[in-house]
């Protein structure tokens, strides 16, 4: 399958709702791996603010959304004080959010083609690291992240416990 991975445009916030909920309604008829709640995250205002920084990339097949990554300059609080891989300011990482891939595209190479996506812009634009967050459950995004280079870090609490996610793993990858 020929994905294109591209920035996205405010004319994609409808289809990046769509793909949100339909990630909500996959997971809510299994297992919520990820521990998301419909409503809370990822909403459509996460697209809109991805948007709005420019900082919001989408898997296109053809005209439809696969999936989408946000690579930000901005971390958790809980970033601080860990002992990254990289010594360098946030303006030199990408941090990933909102990496999501929709169920029809599961199992398809859309999640790989948006982390490898993410080392190319991060090289493009001489970042030194990319760095993520995962709840500690979330073993087929752990899977993913460590057969794409990323060792793991550090755990840590993002505070989300009232929604049933204590504990987070960081995990980052050298530019």
């Amino acid at each position: 399958m020929p994905l294109e991975i591209v920035q996205g445009q405010p004319g994609d916030a409808n289809a990046l709702e769509a793909l949100y909920n339909a990630v909500h309604d996959h997971l809510a008829r299994g297992v919520n791996w990820p521990g998301w709640e419909k409503g809370i995250y990822p909403t459509r205002r996460d697209a809109e603010r991805g948007l709005e920084e420019d900082s919001l990339f989408v898997a296109k097949d053809g005209a439809d959304i696969a999936g989408s990554i946000i690579l930000s300059h901005r971390p958790e609080p809980a970033f601080m004080p860990v002992k990254w891989l990289a010594d360098c300011d946030y303006s030199e990482v990408f941090v990933i959010r909102t990496f999501v891939v929709h169920p029809h595209y599961l199992r398809h190479g859309v999640g790989r083609a948006l982390l490898a996506f993410a080392q190319r812009q991060a090289q493009a634009t001489g970042m030194r690291s990319l760095r993520l967050d995962v709840f500690r459950k979330n073993t087929p995004a752990i899977r993913l992240y460590e057969q794409c280079g990323y060792p793991y870090i550090d755990t840590v609490d993002l505070g989300l416990a009232v929604y049933g996610l204590d504990r987070f793993h960081l995990y980052e990858r050298l530019v």
